[in-house]
């Protein structure tokens, strides 16, 4: 059995690889299962029958996630089904080459479903080379929006402007322009982009048009004036004034976080770091606030793709825990986690937040196709101005 759906994840690559091309990818559903066009299928088997076929190839279900939650979720999904998970985190670089390699060489023992964040590489390096098997079954598909089938999210996660409030009423954080006036030389910290690459990718989002004719606006209510280019586009512009006012560029969002908001300063300090961080406030004795009414852009939220890998060797277990993990059972140890939001729109997010839809009003939504297609200029554009 376990050979016969190694031959239909092997179709299902196939049929990615295909169709990752296409600009409107769609759910598909019974005709889908059939070929054609479709960038994955859905597949119609009950949760039963895949808990009872994993249950039947054993364990340890094999994961690389880059956030710690995973474990815990599937700890649960052990409890309950006595399938075993074997738990590795791991940072999206590694990876995504270490994925690429063991598929290339047929490893034995290799991973079973992986949790990843960089979009731009998991487009490129994995999906595209038939690497990983974009998995969507009949309960998936209902729960998730279109948008978000394929690559397939597991979750979001936001990264918001935070500005050190002891001194301040935040007045002078309420347009982004503001991190590239003189008067707030310096004040400016976030991780740099070559340290994560959904930096790299927020960065790239800004060039998509609508984003560039906000910058454009905004730059004119914040200076009075029209905004005079010395780079092509006003995102370009932002980027490279950020950089020459003085941005601080950090490896980690908990240190930038405990930087900005550190008590007992006379530097009203600004960072765009992971709400999460901020969540910790209180039991660490920082002093911040959100500046999420920020002209016309208060940071970003991007994806944690969950994907299964083609070579999988518990295939079902990974379709299996991977459904799970969508459900309020298996979303449970995110359940009080500011700054994190399950695709699954039925599991709420934590007390105190916003859901992710209201966040999308002020955040920039990172697009997997579009910063696969942009990255390396954006890149390029930084190490210019970098140096």
């Amino acid at each position: 059995m376990k050979r016969l759906f190694k031959l239909l994840l092997a179709a299902i690559m196939v049929l990615s690889m295909a169709a990752c091309s296409s600009d409107e990818p769609t759910t598909g559903g019974d005709d889908a299962n059939q070929g054609s066009d479709e960038p994955y299928v859905v597949d119609t088997t009950s949760f039963d029958d895949l808990v009872a076929k994993a249950q039947e190839e054993g364990g340890p279900i094999r994961i690389y996630s880059t956030h710690s939650s995973v474990e815990k979720g599937a700890k649960i999904f052990t409890d309950k089904y006595g399938i075993e998970v074997e738990f590795t985190q791991i940072g999206d670089a590694e990876m995504i080459e270490k994925v690429a390699n063991e598929v290339r060489a047929g490893v034995e023992g290799g991973v079973d479903l992986i949790f990843v964040q960089d979009g731009a590489r998991l487009k490129n390096e994995l999906i595209d080379t038939g690497y990983v098997v974009n998995y969507v079954n009949e309960r998936i598909a209902s729960w998730l929006p279109e948008e978000d089938l394929f690559p397939l999210v597991f979750q979001y996660c936001s990264k918001v402007f935070i500005y050190n409030s002891e001194n301040q009423d935040g007045s002078r954080w309420e347009n982004i322009w503001a991190v590239t006036d003189p008067a707030n030389y310096g004040l400016f910290q976030m991780k740099d982009t070559g340290a994560e690459g959904v930096n790299a990718n927020f960065f790239t989002m800004l060039l998509k048009e609508e984003n560039i004719a906000k910058l454009e606006a905004a730059y004119k209510d914040y200076y009075g004036t029209e905004l005079v280019l010395t780079e092509e586009n006003a995102a370009y512009e932002w980027i490279k004034l950020a950089y020459q006012n003085g941005l601080i560029l950090g490896t980690s969002d908990t240190k930038i976080c405990e930087a900005v908001g550190a008590a007992g300063q006379n530097q009203d300090f600004i960072g765009l770091f992971t709400l999460n961080k901020y969540a910790k406030k209180d039991e660490k004795g920082l002093i911040l606030e959100i500046a999420d009414d920020m002209n016309p852009i208060a940071g970003f939220f991007y994806p944690i793709y969950g994907l299964i890998s083609s070579k999988a060797e518990h295939p079902y277990g990974a379709q299996a825990l991977l459904e799970f993990l969508y459900t309020p059972e298996g979303w449970e140890p995110w359940r009080t986690r500011v700054g994190d939001y399950s695709a699954n729109t039925e599991n709420a997010p934590a007390e105190g937040d916003k859901t992710i839809a209201e966040w999308s009003n002020v955040l920039v939504r990172e697009d997997a196709a579009f910063v696969a297609e942009h990255r390396a200029e954006m890149e390029d554009f930084i190490s210019s101005i970098a140096q």
